[in-house]
């Protein structure tokens, strides 16, 4: 019952035009003030709602996220292919694609150089810490203020001697890459590796996948970082415009 007038509330707000004040949603859905103002109260919590002005209420970043979330893993690798291979074959390194799952970010796809004669590191699949890992710590740094909070007053376990488990530092991380575009991980999830990485931010749903690449430190030296960098924050705006077209 509870769960259903929460979806009622949404309901009602989606359908008024977007924003609908407490007046309106009891008139909509009969239900009485006392329990109209607790309910959006909870909806506001959970960023499904958000309040612009007091008393009026509009659909929240959060629902704007799970509406706009789904493409499949495999559709979004296939748009997402040309642009890593790019990338890889155009730097002689491994380029990948990473999304965000829950509380840590998944390494989905790898595409490595055409070229056999190019060395290159393969950073393998699966999830990586939101602290410790470029593609991982770019999302973080774009996600919403209680999100960041949950993240730093987490378990940040300390992979190397280089992981960032200091609230105070991880915070100054999260800002820099805000600052600068683009993220790295120098040594900090395993010793002698390195990623930079950028965010793809999607119209109405934020930052919830991110594109890098991944070598050693010997190759990913503070001036190919410094190239690599921009060419990641072009390619993950390329990649966003064509994710947020209607016909992707």
């Amino acid at each position: 019952m509870h769960l259903n007038r929460l979806v009622r509330i949404l309901e009602t707000v989606a359908i008024s035009g977007g924003s609908a004040t407490v007046s309106d949603i009891c008139a909509a859905t009969g239900y009485p003030k006392p329990t109209v103002y607790r309910l959006v109260q909870d909806l506001v919590s959970a960023e499904l709602l958000h309040a612009p002005e007091k008393g009026v209420f509009r659909i929240g970043p959060r629902l704007h996220r799970i509406s706009r979330m789904d493409k499949s893993d495999a559709e979004v690798r296939v748009i997402a292919e040309p642009f890593l291979a790019k990338l890889s074959n155009e730097f002689g390194v491994a380029s990948f694609l990473s999304r965000l799952r829950s509380d840590s970010v998944e390494i989905t796809q790898v595409v490595v150089p055409q070229d056999e004669r190019v060395s290159f590191l393969h950073p393998g699949l699966g999830l990586r810490p939101i602290h410790a890992c470029s593609c991982a710590k770019v999302i973080g740094a774009y996600g919403t203020e209680s999100f960041q909070q949950d993240v730093i007053e987490g378990r940040l376990r300390k992979f190397t001697d280089y992981t960032l488990t200091d609230a105070r530092e991880l915070r100054e991380e999260f800002q820099f890459i805000r600052d600068r575009g683009y993220g790295e991980c120098i040594q900090e999830l395993e010793v002698g590796i390195c990623s930079v990485a950028a965010p793809i931010q999607l119209e109405d749903v934020g930052v919830g996948m991110s594109v890098a690449a991944t070598g050693s430190i010997r190759v990913f030296t503070e001036e190919f970082r410094s190239r690599i960098g921009p060419a990641l924050i072009n390619l993950a705006n390329e990649l966003a415009e064509h994710l947020d077209s209607p016909s992707a």
